[in-house]
């Protein structure tokens, strides 16, 4: 455990991120896999709701978003 107050509280601060990054990252893993297991329009606009938030955040990268988002429109024109 950290002895100074200050690594204390960034020690603190990083679990906090990182458990909502967790959060962020299943729930955009979930709603693609709900996605490709049914694909529908409603479900379509669900992922890709989580991805772009997931983004937003900065969990995923930008690109990584965009790439996710093709692969999924493509299994929704098929």
């Amino acid at each position: 455990m950290a002895n100074i107050k200050s690594s204390q509280k960034k020690l603190k601060q990083d679990l906090k991120r990182s458990s909502l990054n967790l959060l962020y990252k299943n729930r955009y893993k979930k709603a693609i896999k709900v996605f490709l297991s049914k694909p529908s329009q409603k479900l379509y606009q669900t992922a890709v709701s989580m991805i772009d938030k997931a983004a937003k955040k900065k969990v995923i990268d930008k690109n990584k978003a965009n790439r996710l988002k093709a692969k999924i429109a493509d299994k929704l024109k098929k």
